[in-house]
């Protein structure tokens, strides 16, 4: 084989690897966090508004309720109607010293979002939001909401608003995505045009708790 030939196989190769580390690198990137597992007994944090609180159900119907029937774990609703994202900020260190959970469901924003609030001010207390947890020595599940509009939700076609897998991505949390935006969408799994009915809560749980299995947050029961 003459010099130039070894010469454009080398260079050839290297193209080759470059290409196949171009597509394998983003991959690497999307890889789903993954966390230590909570054990049965364990006490959970369900920190939200009225969706974690069960607004258009009954307390026994609620989804942190029931997802403490799925995994084992001692739940704490700690959903406040009406409550934005800086209000859940505010209430969080009270909520972790009374309890010090050891996973904290960090369900809110989507009362920022009807009131129209600055979106930038929503990303900053999610994520100031999530940090406190981790500093407590928690761990953070984030649970996305879905972007309102009517159009949308008149065809059923709700989809999570993106700053919730950005502000997972760049923390490296777990997200469960897709839950709030499938539940209030269907009709027929809510009780009013924001609010879960039963059926919609225990498909929001089955979607948490599935999410935690995923992320090696939860074992199988």
């Amino acid at each position: 084989m003459t010099l130039q030939r070894r010469v454009a196989l080398t260079r050839g190769l290297v193209w080759a690897l470059a290409a196949v580390s171009a597509v394998a690198l983003p991959a690497c990137g999307r890889r789903k966090a993954s966390g230590r597992v909570v054990p049965s007994g364990a006490t959970v944090l369900a920190l939200g508004d009225s969706l974690t609180f069960g607004t258009g159900a009954t307390p026994e119907t609620s989804y942190p309720t029931m997802l403490a029937s799925l995994s084992g774990w001692l739940v704490v609703n700690a959903g406040v109607p009406g409550d934005t994202s800086a209000q859940a900020l505010a209430r969080l260190p009270a909520l972790l010293q009374e309890h010090q959970p050891a996973l904290v469901l960090v369900s809110i924003g989507g009362n920022d979002l009807l009131r129209r609030l600055p979106e930038a001010d929503t990303r900053a207390n999610l994520r100031r939001t999530c940090e406190q947890v981790v500093t407590a020595g928690a761990q953070a599940l984030l649970l996305a909401v879905p972007r309102p509009t009517l159009a949308a939700a008149a065809i059923g076609a709700l989809s999570d608003h993106p700053m919730y897998a950005e502000v997972a991505e760049a923390l490296k949390l777990p997200l469960v995505a897709g839950g709030w935006s499938a539940v209030l969408a269907d009709e027929s799994l809510r009780a009013d045009a924001i609010h879960a009915n039963a059926r919609g809560y225990a498909q929001m749980a089955r979607s948490v708790y599935d999410a935690a299995r995923a992320a090696g947050l939860a074992a199988p029961r």
